[in-house]
Parts: structure tokens; sequence; C-alpha cells
């Protein structure tokens, strides 16, 4: 696959490229952000704030490293994505939580089924991100949240120069040295480079028709967290 990204995603070659990388990605992201998604996860999981009878869908679950954050006595937390070699992975590594092998456009659940449902870094793979976002709301109780973790840009100018940098020349420089795929990790900066900054994708969530929309930035601009509700 071309490492050039563009927002028209091909959805057998994404997945791919995602069980090319399965089998270290959970080592290779925690160099990629410095240990920092570890803290991100747990942001998440605070911004849901999940109580015991909750039911919360992770989509684009990859090896179920942040499902397993939601996971707690009395919640029902399942993972979800399309690559079979990521979710494998995870089962590699000892998840024993429910893991299901689904498209974020056509999802394998009864609308109404969640109480919450999140993505992280997943939505800017999804080739209709419109599609994607009402499809959780399909699955989504009325009042239930969702929460989009996702990369953004520093609005400092000297970091938004730093973080860009890291993006085209870092990252794919280090992946060649970690990764089994480093063209893999070209296409992830570059999509990440070209995704909408967060009041683009706030417009975004709310005409897919949830509401209340807010965001937050995460380590110094390069991650937003959006957070919504399913209109009762």
């Amino acid at each position: 696959m071309s490492a050039r990204a563009s927002m028209e995603k091909r959805p057998a070659e994404v997945a791919a490229m995602f069980d090319e990388v399965a089998p270290g990605y959970d080592r290779t992201n925690a160099l990629m952000t410095f240990g920092m998604e570890k803290r991100w996860r747990r942001q998440v999981a605070a911004q849901l704030a999940l109580r015991s009878g909750e039911s919360v869908l992770d989509l684009a679950a990859g090896t179920a490293t942040s499902t397993v954050a939601f996971a707690r006595p009395g919640v029902t937390a399942i993972g979800a994505d399309f690559s079979l070699g990521m979710l494998r992975a995870g089962r590699a590594r000892g998840v024993r939580l429910p893991l299901v092998a689904g498209d974020g456009l056509a999802l394998p659940f009864a609308s109404g089924r969640f109480d919450a449902v999140t993505i992280s870094f997943g939505l800017r793979n999804v080739v209709d991100t419109d599609g994607c976002l009402r499809e959780l709301a399909r699955v989504t109780r009325p009042g239930g949240r969702l929460v989009v973790c996702e990369v953004s840009r520093p609005a400092n100018r000297v970091l938004r120069m730093g973080h860009a940098f890291w993006m085209r020349r870092g990252m794919p420089l280090l992946a060649r040295a970690v990764s089994s795929d480093a063209a893999a990790y070209t296409y992830l900066a570059e999509s990440s480079l070209a995704w909408p900054e967060p009041p683009q994708l706030a417009g975004i969530i709310t005409a897919a028709g949830w509401s209340s929309v807010t965001w937050s930035m995460l380590g110094g601009g390069a991650v937003a967290l959006h957070s919504a509700t399913k209109p009762a």
C-alpha cells in the first residue's frame, strides 16, 4: 500500500496494514508517544465516567489495550476492530474481554445497545467519518455518551512546527528501527497531519447527530479529546 495518506482510505488496505504491524503495535505505540498513551487512556476512561451496570463499546480497539482500561466491576466493556490481526494479538497477550470483528460503518449490534461508545486514534482511518459517527449514535441509547480521542496539532506556532517535524521525519525514522512495516507509520503520520482540527471535528460530530460537543487538548495539543451526548 502507498504510504501517502488521503481522506479516501481503502478499508482492505488499511486493515491489512494493521494486521501487519499488530504483533509489535503496543510496544511501537508506546515508543512513538513517549509512553503518554497510558495517560490518554486513563483520561478517556475518566471522561466516560462509566458506572456499574453500564456497557461500553470500544471501537477501533486494536489489541484491546484501551478496552481493558474501561473494564471494572459491573461494567461490560466490548472491543471491536476491523483488523483480525489486532484482535488476535490482543488475545495472545491475555485479553479475555469480549472482542468482536466489526466494520465501523455497519456494527453488529442492536440499536441503543450501549450506554457509552468510544474510539481512540481510529476515526481518521475510517473511510466515512460521518457514517461511522452516525453508526456509533445508532448503537448508543438516548442520553448515552461518546468520547473520541484523536490526533490534533498544537496551537502554539513553535510547538506546531516541532510536532510537524516529528510526524514527518522523527516518527518514520523511529518506525524503520522498531516496526515491521515502516511505511505504515508514514501513512499514520500523514493521516494525522491531514486530520481536521478540533473545531472542525466538533462540527462533524454535531452534524452526525450528537449534541453538547466539547473538547479538551492533551499532550501539549498533539491530541484532542471530544465528548458528546446522544439526544434523548
